[in-house]
């Protein structure tokens, strides 16, 4: 069956188919997995570099089918040039997923017997169309009140830019250029044309795509000036039959981007749970997702990673260099990683926000508005697993650390089972034995 995994957020409407780091965490621990978006069936990722006024937007498309059928529809502030449209690499969204994705790291304690040496470490942070349209088609285009903007082809996409006086009409072209639209299209394009926004409109060149040689459609990235600093998520609800996955990664130069139209909460994080769980931290991450996102109401948008790029701990993929983060949209720093503009700020200063939304039409009745703040505070969503020595421990020391360990394992099934809803004796029956190792009554008798 062909399918569109809802392009770029829903921002993108499928109209066609239509450690080790010397500072931060008390403890280094070692990434051991990650809670990428391929646990997700219908996950959509965009990419948006902002600085001022300026935007880059990368829109990544996971479509399975015919490339001849597939073409999106993306609302824009302005009508847009040859030039500020590119085909990107696809290498760069998972690039970015793989660095910011929740991650999990394991410890393995010391033997409680030896002399442990003591570290001075950084406390943690604690919080958070075809190409050329007819001229048969332009007298019933000013009929349907569309205009074609412009028109051009860019990699093995053909673009068209449209605008629109009345959403029926634009309905209409859409249709009669062979546009498969849902019903109900015409009621979600309306905000839209009164807010006097231009239609992205992107098919499939067969000729380019078949002489490219490529496997799959790369991602689509615009770039535009607006004081609105926003991404239209309600066209990809057209023909969404359930909640959908947007991963929104948000590239500023100064702190972390937030929404200022729905609420932001910080992924559950920074916890101990059983170690059983390194096998099954793909159904974790999902499950306590699922969790917290009906605790908090099914209207806020999780924050899952804000760090800049001067560095990450633990890191759970190398930090990506200048020239991958000039083409992921960053365009206020050269191949260098330096400014620009002489102010004296450096590469760390692009600071990387991941936002995690899932979404429905009675959910997110608006589109995502968001603002650059000044706010430098990092966060991960972090796992730990705590691996218990197993050696014999034959000290006062080792014999009080074995009785501290069923409590130990009780307070990580207990926070397991809060955060994901599994059933505490499953978790229980996971849990690793204690064996206690008494000293022997000896021991201490001829003062040894």
């Amino acid at each position: 069956m062909t399918r569109l995994k809802l392009l770029a957020i829903g921002l993108v409407s499928a109209i066609a188919l239509f450690c080790l780091a010397p500072t931060a965490w008390a403890f280094c621990g070692f990434y051991v997995a990650q809670a990428d978006t391929s646990l997700y069936n219908q996950a959509s990722q965009v990419a948006i570099a902002r600085s001022g006024s300026r935007t880059v937007l990368t829109m990544a498309n996971d479509y399975q089918g015919e490339v001849a059928n597939f073409a999106m529809v993306v609302p824009v502030p302005t009508v847009l040039e040859e030039g500020q449209v590119n085909v990107g690499d696809p290498a760069i969204i998972e690039r970015l997923d793989t660095f910011s994705a929740p991650r999990l790291v394991e410890y393995f304690d010391p033997d409680p017997c030896q002399p442990q040496m003591e570290y001075l470490l950084d406390a943690a942070p604690t919080s958070p169309a075809s190409g050329a349209i007819n001229q048969s088609a332009r007298a019933a285009e000013a009929e349907l009140g569309v205009t074609v903007e412009s028109e051009f082809t860019v990699g093995e996409y053909d673009i068209v830019i449209l605008s629109a006086q009345e959403s029926d009409g634009l309905e209409t072209w859409l249709r009669q250029n062979d546009y498969r639209i849902p019903r109900g299209a015409s009621e979600l394009l309306r905000p839209y044309i009164r807010q006097d926004m231009k239609f992205f409109v992107a098919k499939v060149n067969i000729a380019e795509f078949d002489q490219s040689g490529i496997q799959k459609l790369r991602p689509l990235q615009i770039a535009y000036e607006s004081p609105r600093f926003m991404l239209p998520i309600r066209l990809g609800m057209i023909n969404a039959q359930a909640a959908q996955d947007l991963v929104v990664y948000l590239m500023t130069p100064h702190g972390q981007a937030e929404l200022t139209n729905y609420r932001k909460v910080n992924i559950p994080s920074n916890v101990d749970i059983p170690v059983f769980v390194k096998d099954e931290f793909g159904q974790f991450y999902t499950d306590m997702f699922q969790a917290s996102y009906n605790r908090e109401g099914q209207n806020v948008a999780f924050l899952e990673y804000a760090w800049n790029m001067a560095g990450c701990d633990p890191c759970s993929a190398p930090i990506l260099t200048p020239e991958e983060l000039r083409k992921a949209g960053v365009f206020w720093i050269d191949r260098n990683g330096q400014q620009f503009a002489p102010q004296g700020r450096r590469r760390g200063d692009v600071f990387i926000t991941r936002l995690h939304v899932r979404y429905t039409r009675d959910k997110f009745p608006e589109d995502l508005m968001f603002q650059e703040t000044g706010n430098t505070q990092l966060f991960q969503g972090r796992y730990v697993m705590r691996h218990a020595f197993e050696g014999e421990a034959l000290c006062e020391a080792g014999e009080a650390y074995k009785r501290s360990l069923p409590e130990r394992f009780e307070q990580e099934a207990q926070t397991l089972a809060r955060l994901t809803g599994w059933n505490i004796n499953d978790i229980r029956a996971k849990l690793p034995d204690v064996a206690a190792n008494p000293i022997p009554w000896w021991q201490n008798l001829w003062g040894n």
